[in-house]
């Protein structure tokens, strides 16, 4: 009966959502509804997931509208009342709840985490919890050690036992304490716990309690435990390989680094308090704002959960998030008093996209005409000097591998930065419009020169040509055996099939590995290093793979 009556209320709450106009001064004098909708055009398929989204001027809500469903099972649509999760939206108010412990004086945001936390190794210089915060800790991904060992995030219930378990087994870091950026979702769900530890209270309770209510956010709450009821949230849904739409959700307790369940409306009243600091007061603000600094310097984009930079000439906060099939993005234009929130149920949803578009419209002539294409004013070179710097190189941090390929008189980066295009600025130099670039050193005659690379989180990333690797059927053979690590809790066997060299796990499934260079090879975007000992012989394996670096692998047989 209940479902049923939802039914027929829904619809009407979502008519009138929709009904509501914005009346500010936009470029036209108001923001039209034609306009917006066309944003959302294609999530607005009552047959399928769709999105909701929020406009805020100066702090007061000014347009809300849903499109597509909440639930295809019973056609119940999506409303800006719709609670959804945002993903990693979610580690600003993490990042608020350890800001609020250090304000009361409960902790430091420059203690050791080993004061919390006596069951994480002592790895020789100490990891403060500022560092958790910024994600310069150097810890490992605990959801990305899971996927290794076999049990990605979605494919379990993960718990925070589950996690800290894995955190506690790492016997090195992907870098020295502070040296580098690398985000992890270990070091928001350590804040939560940490929170539990020093209060006595749960991580929600504690989060009601001085954030959601005080905020007036009455339909936010974490997602401590799945198999809750929660009214109105939506369920997430991802394509199939059969075309039809699947549900997708978050079967996990772990919370902090996302696992928020709320609404556009909610996600507003909690960005205007970094503005405002009613809850917090100054203080809160200045530390949620405060970029992190690595040991060289360097200041990064991360602050308190919160990307902080410039959106097309605009300044910008923000943090995107995506977890199963949700999806989310929070953004907020200080200098004009704009702030967007957009979530989906739609995996295939990119909200940072739809936010920003959304944002366009009510910024109107803020964004300089210079910068609406993010073009970069570069040089043009010589086809041929810019084919002679593409090829392989190899990150010496990590020993990942990456393509840089020649497209005219501009290159494109391959693995992780996913066909990034840049452009060149001299005879050397790369750019992009998102702050990436790459300087030779030299101008390649005579051999590939190496390269310097800096993005907004890391500056000074050398990287070095790496030379074509054909191994023969005698190399392949080097490298057949079995190789286990405590840390993953995992064994791998590397056999050789068809002239391919294969990676197999416990169950015989596997995929081949492409060779890259000596000894090393790639599969999916990871890296595969064999390492030999005496004699030359093959005794170690290496894997790493975005937010996991140089996770060693013994071999066994």
């Amino acid at each position: 009966m209940k479902t049923r009556l939802w039914t027929l209320i829904l619809p009407l709450a979502a008519g009138l959502a929709c009904a509501q106009a914005d009346s500010g001064d936009s470029p036209d004098g108001a923001v039209e509804l034609a306009a917006l909708d066309a944003v959302f055009a294609e999530y607005a398929d009552p047959d399928g997931p769709g999105c909701a989204f929020a406009v805020s001027r100066d702090g007061q809500q000014v347009m809300a509208r849903a499109y597509g469903m909440a639930n295809l099972e019973w056609d119940i649509p999506n409303t800006p009342e719709t609670v959804f999760e945002p993903g990693s939206v979610s580690k600003q108010f993490t990042a608020a709840a350890t800001v609020l412990l250090a304000l009361d004086g409960a902790i430091d945001l420059d203690d050791d985490i080993r004061e919390y936390f006596p069951e994480m190794p002592d790895y020789g210089e100490p990891i403060t919890v500022r560092m958790l915060v910024h994600h310069t800790s150097g810890l490992r991904d605990w959801g990305s050690v899971a996927g290794i060992e076999g049990w990605a995030r979605t494919t379990r219930i993960h718990t925070h036992k589950h996690a800290l378990d894995i955190a506690s087994r790492q016997l090195a870091l992907n870098y020295e304490p502070g040296l580098y950026y690398s985000y992890t979702n270990t070091g928001y769900n350590l804040q939560a716990m940490l929170v539990e530890r020093v209060t006595g209270q749960t991580f929600d309770e504690f989060s009601q309690e001085r954030i959601f209510g005080p905020l007036g956010m009455t339909k936010t709450q974490w997602r401590d435990d799945f198999t809750e009821i929660v009214e109105e949230r939506s369920v997430g849904y991802t394509p199939g390989e059969d075309g039809e739409w699947h549900m997708l959700m978050p079967f996990e307790n772990v919370h902090g680094n996302g696992g928020l369940l709320t609404t556009v409306g909610d996600l507003l009243r909690f960005t205007r308090n970094l503005d405002t600091g009613d809850v917090g007061g100054p203080e809160f603000i200045r530390l949620m704002h405060e970029q992190g600094t690595l040991s060289t310097g360097q200041q990064i984009s991360y602050a308190g959960g919160l990307f902080v930079g410039e959106y097309k000439g605009v300044r910008e906060v923000q943090h995107s998030g995506g977890t199963a099939a949700y999806r989310g993005f929070l953004t907020r234009y200080p200098d004009h008093g704009v702030s967007v929130s957009v979530m989906c149920n739609a995996g295939p949803a990119n909200p940072g996209r739809l936010a920003r578009e959304v944002a366009e419209l009510y910024l109107g002539d803020a964004i300089s005409e210079e910068s609406q294409g993010g073009d970069v004013a570069g040089v043009e070179l010589d086809p041929a000097r810019v084919a002679a710097l593409a090829g392989g190189f190899r990150d010496t941090r990590t020993g990942q591998f990456m393509e840089l390929t020649a497209d005219g008189s501009s290159l494109r980066v391959g693995g992780g930065l996913g066909g990034l295009e840049l452009t060149p600025v001299s005879e050397t130099e790369f750019v992009s419009p998102n702050g990436v670039s790459i300087a030779f050193e030299g101008t390649g005659e005579g051999g590939r020169p190496a390269a310097i690379m800096n993005t907004p989180v890391a500056d000074n990333v050398r990287i070095e040509p790496v030379g074509a690797f054909a191994p023969t059927a005698a190399d392949l053979a080097a490298y057949v055996g079995a190789y286990h690590s405590d840390e993953a809790e995992v064994t791998y066997w590397v056999e050789i099939e068809d002239g391919n060299l294969m990676l197999k796990d416990r169950y015989g499934d596997g995929e081949a590995l492409e060779p890259v260079y000596p000894d090393a090879f790639t599969r999916g975007g990871s890296t595969y290093i064999f390492h030999r000992g005496e004699g030359g012989r093959v005794a170690q394996a290496s894997l790493s793979q975005g937010r996991v670096w140089d996770l060693r692998f013994e071999r066994v047989e």
